[in-house]
């Protein structure tokens, strides 16, 4: 069964780091697109940073300049490196993953983890 595992989450001060992992297993042909969303209690769930196949990466207005999203094909891992963390950044945060598994390889499926909450106090 293919599922995305968070982790990496904490309690941090505002201008502190922290750095989420993603790791993917299952019947994995081939990682395509990977990327971080967050939700706020009460707020929509939004994009934090996406990265293709090719590393190309793309990122969230408020938090450009400070995170930093990264891939480790071999490891079927993405990561999160989130620098100069503020409260308006506490939310849970998902890793998302486009996947194509070895038993559908002419097409890619969407995936999601089940989150980890990152908490930034003032």
């Amino acid at each position: 069964q293919l599922q995305l595992v968070e982790s990496g989450g904490g309690l941090v001060q505002a201008g502190g780091s922290l750095r989420l992992h993603c790791v993917a297993s299952g019947s994995i042909f081939r990682l395509n697109a990977m990327g971080w969303y967050r939700q706020a209690p009460g707020k929509q769930r939004e994009l934090v940073a996406t990265i293709t196949s090719g590393s190309s990466t793309n990122y969230a207005d408020s938090v450009k300049g400070r995170f930093t999203i990264s891939r480790e094909d071999a490891k079927n891992t993405v990561y999160l490196q989130m620098n100069s963390l503020k409260p308006e950044d506490t939310s849970v945060y998902y890793c998302n993953a486009k996947i194509t598994t070895w038993d559908m390889r002419g097409t890619q499926r969407n995936y999601w983890g089940q989150g980890t909450q990152v908490t930034v106090s003032s």
